[in-house]
């Protein structure tokens, strides 16, 4: 080959790795910049930016081609390092299985542990038949056949015997299938079943104390959430269990396919001696059985502790150590007892005294420091003081009834009907008002006479009375106290003259037509009635944030909507505590919010202005309440004369207008307003005043202080399809 020819190969061979460098710039340029894309996505949007998201681990789609690749496991052959690397995934994702199993707070923290149950033993299951395609294909080729790791496991466990190795083995398997495994499937299988038992009375549990106000609507919502997941985690585990079990049968019967299709095959087909193909395919067989027993041995285990941690609090390290070692006698006595096997001849003296060196000094540390449980609880037997913190004596009861010890009894025993009444009380409350009051704390009071009780609100006395257990009291409906003998009394809700009978009466008394009362009714009524006057009071801000939380989904749109961008919560409060102190039930809230909505959208402004619209918007709620038994409501009304002297002296800004009446004038009025009452009562009505719009304010201010019990409403307020019916006029 001469020079020229020489030159032109250099010179193509110079081009074509010139070219090949260009095309690994070009790539390397492209792969920099989707990378620095992707950086620059994850950077600016977060990880939901980056467009490979969905096939890492952890997501939809990673999750489906996980599932997919165990699948094809089953049917395509494997590789040796992939096979390595699928043992020790199964290895690895095992112990982090038990681990999370250990640190366990509540087994609900691990819901998708059934899910993991089927997945790994899926998992350990591919792997075995991938390992059994190479062994009995490649077994003859020597102890590698099945990769390195089936290799190491089964060279680590033989130990150079055959025979040792495979008694160790038999000995694992047994260990696996019929402890671990059939106890963790025993223990689910009784955990479902009394589970499942045991969800009526939690669910009317959970009803109860809805009823009897101890929690809210969400709060049961969120219990019933919660037990109903609990039901079926356990259930599940009871079917994941299963899978465990079915897990160690198929490793024995792959295990023996393994070894007597291995010595068959070594000897049948590959003519290998009998000692050489024993030693072979069973080390091989022996480290596959191993790699797969393993992990199913640590998954069963953890599958053991998340059942059994059903009724513990705190994960298993801290449960085990608050339990075992928190009280200081038990560490003493083993203490003691491995110190008298050391003295014991035969024994070894150093393993014993090591122990209860140890035990001792933990005793010793225990006896020091009391281990506390998950509530603050010392674990001691010995009982320690204890200081309540001072936060805890600011804290006030909304509702309180003080007793003396007379009337414990009412209050405890088989049949506890003060406690019953009351409940029943919070009930009809709710119902009628739209409000569940705060529940009501029963509290002895040694201070009091022994039939004496007393009604606090927010810890201050607003009623007191008393009652006689035993007895009954007697109302006569004319108004004076019964001719029946007994001691005269008062009733306490009502001021009207009574008696305090026995209850051999309690049939004189019904045929002389008296109310006949018990005495936790007495107390229940009077309770009744202080709740009723004091409704605005027990609407705490809190629990109009709780109104408003248990509306229906398809309502707190309009919750969001007005609140806070139109009106702040506490005027929302305000408006409802004055329609409680007119007894107005806010059961209809959803209605009262769209007014309040509409009234802002109005212009209007002020709680004043803001519970007026909202009263003509509920007035068939308001007037359907009034109506007498005739069928219609009897009305009181003002001559033209006086609403014009209302209107005259009625003062202030819109938002806030005020009367400004003559003091004498004012009086006169006062004497009118109650010789018509006192006139109208006698006929058996329930009156009602009514009056021009800007003058309701002011009559409702005059009203509460001679008749708080009169309701007073605007002629705008009067539903259209209502019967009414002028009874009297003042003039």
């Amino acid at each position: 080959m001469n020079t020229a020819d020489g030159t032109s190969v250099k010179k193509q061979a110079d081009s074509k790795l010139a070219d090949r460098t260009n095309a690994a710039r070009q790539k390397l340029s492209s792969a920099s910049r989707s990378l620095t894309r992707s950086a620059e996505a994850l950077r600016k949007g977060g990880w939901k930016s980056v467009p490979w998201r969905s096939l890492v681990p952890g997501t939809d789609i990673g999750l489906a081609l996980g599932v997919v690749l165990l699948l094809s496991i089953l049917i395509l052959p494997l590789p040796t390092f992939i096979l390595d690397l699928g043992l020790s995934l199964s290895i690895t994702s095992s112990v982090l299985v038990l681990m999370v199993a250990l640190f366990l707070e509540r087994p609900l923290d691990f819901t998708s542990f059934p899910t993991l149950l089927l997945l790994t033993t899926l998992l350990r299951l591919s792997l075995e038949i991938a390992t059994t395609r190479l062994i009995l294909s490649h077994g003859s080729e020597g102890t590698y056949a099945a990769g390195h790791v089936v290799a190491a496991f089964g060279g680590f466990l033989m130990g150079g015997d055959v025979v040792i190795g495979g008694i160790v083995f038999c000995i694992l398997l047994v260990v696996n299938f019929m402890v671990i495994t059939k106890g963790s499937g025993r223990i689910a299988e009784v955990a479902a079943r009394f589970f499942l038992d045991s969800m009526p009375g939690k669910q009317m549990a959970i009803d109860a104390d809805l009823s009897s106000g101890a929690i809210n609507e969400r709060v049961a919502r969120q219990k019933r959430k919660e037990l109903e997941e609990e039901s079926s985690f356990y259930g599940a585990m009871d079917g994941a269990a299963k899978f465990v079990r079915g897990d160690a049968i198929a490793g024995i019967i792959i295990t023996a396919i393994n070894i007597v299709g291995g010595l068959a095959i070594g000897i049948l087909r590959h003519g290998m001696p009998l000692s050489e193909a024993a030693s072979t395919f069973t080390t091989l067989t022996v480290g596959d059985g191993l790699v797969s027993q393993i992990p199913s041995l640590l998954v069963s285990t953890a599958a053991g502790i998340v059942v059994t941690k059903g009724g513990t609090d705190g994960s298993a390290d801290v449960t085990l150590v608050r339990q075992l070692g928190g009280n200081p006698k038990p560490l003493a006595i083993a203490g003691m007892l491995s110190a008298l096997f050391a003295l014991m001849p035969g024994l070894p003296a150093l393993p014993f005294l090591a122990i209860a060196v140890a035990a001792g000094v933990g005793a010793w540390m225990r006896y020091k420091a009391p281990v506390q449980d998950a509530d603050g609880d010392v674990t001691e037997v010995a009982p320690q003081p204890t200081v309540a913190p001072i936060s805890e004596i600011l804290k006030l009861d909304l509702l309180r009834l003080e007793i003396g010890f007379g009337l414990l009894p009412l209050t405890s025993g088989e049949n506890p009907q003060l406690t019953e009444q009351i409940k029943a009380l919070r009930r009809t409350v709710a119902t009628e008002m739209g409000f569940v009051t705060p529940p009501v704390r029963i509290q002895d009071n040694i201070h009091l006479p022994t039939e004496r009780y007393v009604i606090k609100l927010k810890e201050i006395e607003v009623a007191s009375g008393e009652v006689k257990p035993g007895r009954l009291l007697a109302i006569s409906p004319s108004g004076g106290a019964p001719d029946l003998p007994g001691d005269k009394t008062t009733e306490p809700a009502f001021g009207l003259p009574a008696v305090w009978i026995s209850p051999s009466l309690k049939a004189k008394a019904i045929a002389m037509k008296c109310t006949v009362v018990d005495p936790p009714s007495v107390i229940v009524t009077h309770l009744s009635e202080m709740v009723r006057q004091n409704l605005p009071d027990l609407l705490t801000y809190v629990a109009t944030q709780a109104l408003l939380d248990d509306l229906p989904r398809e309502q707190q749109k309009l919750v969001n909507d007005l609140i806070p961008s139109q009106v702040p919560l506490s005027t929302v409060q305000r408006v409802l505590q004055a329609l409680l102190a007119e007894r107005v039930s806010i059961r209809d809230l959803p209605t009262i919010l769209e007014s309040i909505q509409e009234g802002c959208s109005l212009g209007l402004r002020g709680v004043q202005n803001l519970t007026g619209h909202v009263r003509i918007r509920l007035s068939r709620q308001i007037c359907n309440a009034l109506v007498g038994p005739a069928g219609y409501i009897p009305m009181i009304t003002l001559s033209p004369e006086w609403e014009a002297d209302f209107i005259s002296h009625i003062t202030g800004p819109a938002e806030e207008r005020r009367l400004a009446m003559p003091p004498s004038m004012l009086n006169t009025f006062v004497a009118k307003l109650r010789e018509v009452f006192n006139t109208v009562s006698t006929s058996g009505e329930v009156p009602v005043i009514v009056v021009s719009t800007p003058v309701r304010d002011a009559m409702r201010s005059i009203v509460e202080r001679v008749r708080p019990s009169v309701s007073v409403l605007s002629q705008s307020e009067i539903y259209p399809r209502s019967r009414i019916k002028t009874v009297a006029t003042i003039t």
